[in-house]
């Protein structure tokens, strides 16, 4: 005990520190003595966190964490509803909620956070927040530019001169930009929108007991007020939709797991919502299994999610390994947890849940009728009849009477290697948090409390957290690092400023990043795990998660190529890893010709018909992307013209392939339907870039002139285009009430540039509204959400906003030099 003292009282002055794994950024600081204290503290709090952090914190100072196990009623705020703040306070705990070894009757006190104190933790590409409490840490480590610009603080950056050419406007977007260039290289950015990623990751923490930080709770609660629909104060799927049964349960029961006060204003408003849908029974599947786990519901709610299924030869068409890779992962840990019915210890604001989440009294819900009770809000994709009657059968035949337990057993056994599998392949960082928090689950349940696996997972859960000025919330992966940083490069260069030596250092810096983060080896034991080739390829967010996706080792080795080809940069990458990473992108394209996102297709459409997810479309197997065939193509035509000989006939073959899915991918209108950012207008870009890097621009392919038309058609009186997530949902273009977007109209122009189209106005009327929006210290402001995965559900990519828009003026600027817009 006085050993875990010791580590707090240390821990506690500092409470995420850098690691010494972040060399460059504890170089780039003073050294004021403290620098192994803090290295010590940190390795020892991390070690005790889910064992003994809570216990040895409160017999230090009930002040600093929020143990997650107290009473249903234990915070108040007096607060108007829906304001945002960043005051808190610590719960009070009853006997009936606690371990005795932790219980406390002290009244914790009203805590409120200091923006400034959030620091942004660059580790080689790993973003971590950290809140410093000490002064003495405070200033040590003070914050960054674009610690400052996330949290939506004043850079205190001067103006620039007012832009007479594009090309100057792209020079002002630079300067700004580059501020926000984080020590490794990369540009880090929120990855938010989702609202059903942070319920995860709360309940992972509360069935394991793991402390919370004052500040971390009080950081969510602010951010889940900021986000509350202004109308009904409930939550939707993400946050710019209505709101949900999925995510006003969800987020209402974090708010009350972590200490928020039933009786608060904002808190009865969600729950009248709530029952004005019709309860928590009338949520989702995922919603379900969450409430199940924590006891709020009881399992006989959720559908099956059998891990026997996981026993089926591969020949088999509904064979897991067929599904897209999101869908894989979470119905695989879901599975075993479903199948042990594991339920988190009850606690007194478990059964108050019980009390608040139903409509009718707890004691008397049909928990098997309402199995199917689906609030039409939330079901956009419904189950079919497939569905139904196997779930039917699973529950009456299969589970009664076939369900032996020597295949549970082996089921099970099975399912906990593949976690295993997936949990060392990431280092637990895992595909997404949505299965790395049900991974985190089962590990507790399996290994129990204070194992090597659980530890390991809430401190990589980390990875996935973010703050903004709003407060606290997960993105959907553990960041858009890779990506973003390539399309930071290839902006710069459309613009011809690569050679200029005012950016060279910060290009420099952006080509080290994506050297360092190429994958250099394929995932052990690959094929038992059902992985595909990874060597050579970058991941969306850094190479410690581990997944290749088809379209970031496209810009990734575009970019390389791009940036090492021109005078002045260094050859970081050699022939060979270059050819890897080809290697790799020929094997994303399928019979069709056309290329998937994760890995090759697997099983047809027709698999949608067993869709249990009901928030999402399109989301049980790998799909087509007009995005990724697109970024094949461009890659693949840059590649050859500097190595014409390697692989030609294959690269032939997979350009011919591509080619054909896009045309026949065309919409009677024009365009193209985009499936990861808003929509049409997304992706006749890249369809666009596609005909024109094979020569079909506007004058000699009707495909190219039908594209630009649809764009030429949808341009707004003030020069932009506007287009609605709506569109994403319903496949049909459909105006963001709020105006022209300055990124959709980047997409429009870069689109008609790409395609030459031959009259330069409505180009120029676009190029003047994006630098209009520009702001007198180069950056542009935030406006509607940008991304879309599975149909139904936005996500955020705020550097679209510099990265699209310094592209579209720097390749006006290049086509038109002399042409001054404004």
């Amino acid at each position: 005990m006085n050993f875990c003292c010791s580590a707090v009282l240390a821990f506690k002055d500092y409470p995420h520190t850098p690691t010494t794994a972040n060399r460059t950024c504890l170089e780039a600081r003073p050294d004021v003595g403290g620098r192994n204290k803090l290295r010590q503290a940190l390795s020892i709090a991390r070690l005790l966190l889910p064992i003994g952090l809570a216990t040895a914190t409160e017999a230090v100072d009930d002040d600093t964490m929020v143990t997650t196990r107290y009473s249903a009623s234990a915070l108040h705020f007096d607060l108007p509803n829906g304001a945002a703040n960043r005051k808190s306070a610590s719960p009070r705990k009853r006997k009936s909620d606690v371990n005795p070894s932790i219980e406390s009757s002290k009244r914790q006190k009203m805590r409120e956070t200091d923006i400034t104190r959030w620091r942004c933790l660059d580790e080689k590409g790993r973003l971590t927040w950290h809140y410093l409490e000490n002064d003495e840490a405070a200033a040590e480590w003070p914050q960054s530019d674009a610690d400052k610009w996330y949290l939506g603080l004043d850079l205190g950056m001067p103006e620039l001169p007012k832009p007479e050419k594009p090309l100057d406007a792209v020079r002002n977007g630079l300067t700004f930009f580059e501020k926000l260039q984080l020590p490794s290289g990369e540009w880090g950015c929120e990855y938010g929108g989702p609202m059903f990623l942070m319920p995860g990751v709360v309940f992972a923490w509360y069935v394991t007991k793991t402390p919370i930080p004052w500040y971390k709770a009080t950081e969510i609660k602010n951010y889940l007020r900021a986000r509350a629909n202004p109308d009904d104060g409930g939550w939707g799927l993400h946050i710019e939709g209505e709101s949900t049964v999925f995510g006003t349960s969800l987020n209402y029961t974090v708010l009350r797991l972590i200490g928020v006060d039933a009786d608060e204003p904002f808190m009865i408003k969600a729950r009248a919502t709530l029952h004005k849908l019709g309860g928590a029974v009338r949520g989702p599947h995922w919603a379900k299994f969450w409430l199940s786990v924590l006891g709020v519901c009881k399992w006989d709610i959720v559908n099956p999610v059998p891990p026997e299924v996981w026993l089926l030869p591969d020949w088999v068409p509904i064979a897991p390994w067929r599904w897209w890779i999101h869908m894989r992962q979470v119905f695989l840990s879901m599975s075993y947890t479903w199948s042990k019915k594991w339920t988190c210890e009850e606690t007194d604001v478990i059964r108050a849940l019980r009390q608040e989440l139903f409509v009718e009294p707890w004691e008397s819900i049909d928990w098997v009728g309402n199995r199917n009770n689906i609030a039409e809000i939330d079901n956009y994709h419904p189950k079919s009849w497939l569905l139904n009657t196997a779930n039917w059968f699973l529950v009456n035949i299969w589970n009664p009477y076939l369900r032996a337990e020597a295949i549970v057993e082996k089921a099970e056994a099975w399912v906990s290697k593949l976690v295993d599998m997936e949990d060392e392949n990431t280092d637990f960082a895992d595909l997404a948090p949505v299965n790395a928090a049900m991974n985190t689950v089962v590990c507790y349940i399996r290994d129990g409390p204070g194992s090597y696996t659980v530890r390991r997972h809430v401190e990589r859960l980390e990875d996935a957290l973010w703050v903004n000025k709003d407060g606290m919330l997960c993105n959907g992966t553990n960041g858009v690092q890779n990506w973003d940083t390539a399309f930071a490069i290839q902006a710069v260069m459309e613009a011809g400023l690569a050679e200029d030596p005012r950016w060279r250092p910060m290009l420099t810096k952006a080509l080290g990043f994506l050297d360092d983060q190429q994958i250099r080896e394929d995932c052990k034991d690959a094929e038992v795990c059902y992985r595909s080739r990874r060597k050579g390829a970058w991941g969306f967010s850094n190479k410690v998660q581990g997944y290749a996706v088809c379209d970031c080792v496209a810009e990734g080795v575009r970019s390389v190529i791009l940036l090492q080809s021109t005078p002045g940069y260094p050859k970081r990458l050699d022939d060979q890893r270059i050819f890897d990473a080809i290697d790799t992108l020929l094997t994303y394209q399928n019979s069709s010709g056309a290329c998937s996102s994760y890995e090759p297709t697997r099983g047809g459409e027709w698999m949608e018909a067993l869709n249990a997810a009901e928030v999402f479309g399109k989301i049980m197997v790998e799909y087509e992307y007009v995005e990724c065939s697109t970024a094949v193509i461009t890659a693949l035509s840059l590649f050859s013209q500097h190595w014409p000989d390697y692989r030609t006939d294959e690269i032939k073959r997979i350009k011919t392939g591509v080619l054909a899915f896009i045309k026949r991918s065309q919409y009677p209108h024009g365009g193209w339907y985009g499936s990861w950012a808003i929509c049409f207008t997304y992706a006749t870009m890249f369809a666009l870039e596609s005909l024109a890097s094979v020569g079909e621009t506007y004058e000699n392919s009707s495909y190219a002139k039908k594209g630009c038309d649809f764009l030429i058609a949808r341009q707004r009186e003030d020069g932009g285009w506007s287009e609605s997530y709506r569109s994403c949902e319903r496949d049909e273009y459909t105006e963001h009430p709020s105006g022209s977007q300055v990124v959709m109209t980047a997409w429009a122009v870069i689109a008609l540039i790409r395609a030459d189209y031959p009259d330069i106005e409505p180009i120029k009327r676009g190029i003047k509204l994006i630098m209009d929006r520009q702001q007198p210290n180069g950056e542009w402001l935030q406006e509607a959400i940008e991304g879309v995965f599975n149909k139904s559900c936005m996500i955020s990519y705020p550097n679209y906003k510099f990265t699209f828009t310094m592209k579209a003026l720097g390749m006006f600027a290049k086509k038109y030099p002399n042409e001054t817009v404004v």
